[in-house]
């Protein structure tokens, strides 16, 4: 299958906004630079001070530590849901991300290969795409004349997530790795662990060739993705490609009828509990969730502003709402891979006897939505090129 393109947008002004889930939801667009907590207030130069950038960095690493202890992915049916989203977009950009490691292995002839998953979480997806990427360089190195078929690259592949991955799970499964690869080429694959923050700098200077990551980056704000971007060009060799898979919006606007969107219903559900006295209305209030789903421009724009990287492709894609099951509404779908991601957040601030009442409101809300006019929530393929 193929990707499902976009028409190309027009040039627009950059905006950057702050989405909080407050009684409703609060779009504050601002030309500034907004954290995860609120606005910031430039210096006089019209850029942040150090120490400013340092306090954004930590409460957004503080934020992300928070979710993760409190994220317990314990219901396998809902997981399923969000799992099956996420492998579905991987599948249908499969081959890009195929290519690009291809052209990698050809362009710098590499003896060694470093590999990183950015966000790599512990599903059964993680070693699934580290297979496909090691056997599609061995491949790559067998056919081309310039490699010897004699000496393939060894590899170096680095699983990144935070501290509070289950990385043991990932260990668990190398056994059956290795015996999968090896029985084709020999011993010469490396996988190690790199807990951590990708806010900054995780590995050292130029030892990677190919870096991947997969709906991971839209807790960044547009500064962090600059920081984002800075930090793994000195990670990545010169020639050195990133494969980024993430969320994103149509155009300038950030009330649209996107990913945003999505959450502005989850507002409206808990507004809905709130007058029928299920929810305190002082609780609803003090619960955000912050989000940034940047424009194709606004990309561009941060691409350009950082300068180490080239944009070799950037395309749109919506992931069919089939995605997961049949005999259910699309409602219950969004649902339940909402569900997923932010119940134990919300068990955790508002008590688990909502759980249920929410998300039945919050799926016919959706399919409310959807009788009026379609969601389209969009998804950005972008392929960077180190300079």
């Amino acid at each position: 299958m193929g990707l499902k393109r976009v028409r190309r947008l027009p040039k627009k002004a950059r905006v950057q906004a702050t989405l909080s889930l407050k009684s409703y939801l609060s779009i504050r667009i601002e030309k500034g630079i907004s954290d995860l907590h609120g606005s910031r207030c430039p210096s006089r130069s019209g850029r942040s001070s150090d120490h400013d950038t340092g306090n954004n960095i930590k409460s957004i690493i503080d934020f992300k530590e928070q979710m993760k202890k409190v994220f317990e992915m314990n219901d396998l049916e809902k997981v399923t849901y969000l799992l099956g989203m996420k492998k579905k977009a991987s599948d249908m950009v499969k081959h890009v991300i195929l290519e690009t490691v291809e052209e990698v292995c050809l362009t710098t002839n590499p003896k060694s290969i470093g590999i990183a998953d950015l966000g790599c979480s512990s599903g059964p997806n993680t070693l699934s795409n580290i297979k496909e990427i090691i056997e599609t360089v061995q491949r790559t190195s067998r056919n081309n004349s310039k490699i010897s078929p004699q000496a393939p690259p060894e590899f170096r592949v680095f699983l990144n997530d935070l501290p509070t991955n289950d990385f043991n799970a990932i260990f668990q499964a190398l056994p059956e790795l290795r015996h999968q690869l090896n029985s084709a080429e020999p011993s010469n694959i490396y996988i190690a662990a790199y807990p951590g923050s990708f806010y900054g700098r995780l590995f050292p200077d130029h030892c990677l060739h190919f870096i991947y990551s997969s709906y991971s980056l839209h807790w960044l704000s547009r500064e962090d993705y600059s920081l984002f971007l800075r930090s793994r060009s000195e990670e990545l060799v010169s020639g050195g490609k990133m494969v980024l898979i993430l969320l994103g919006r149509e155009g300038r606007h950030h009330a649209d009828r996107g990913n945003s969107f999505f959450w502005k219903i989850l507002s409206k559900s808990l507004s809905n509990l709130v007058s029928k006295g299920e929810v305190e209305k002082e609780k609803q209030e003090s619960y955000d969730v912050h989000f940034y789903a940047p424009c194709k421009e606004e990309i561009e724009d941060m691409v350009n502003r950082e300068g180490s990287f080239e944009v070799d492709r950037l395309e749109m894609f919506e992931v069919e709402k089939n995605i997961v099951g049949s005999g259910m509404s699309y409602g219950t779908i969004v649902a339940m891979t909402v569900r997923a991601i932010q119940e134990s957040m919300i068990a955790h601030h508002f008590g688990e006897a909502i759980i249920e009442s929410l998300f039945e409101e919050y799926g016919r809300l959706v399919d409310e939505e959807m009788a009026k006019e379609e969601i389209r929530p969009i998804t950005f393929l972008l392929v960077l090129r180190k300079l």
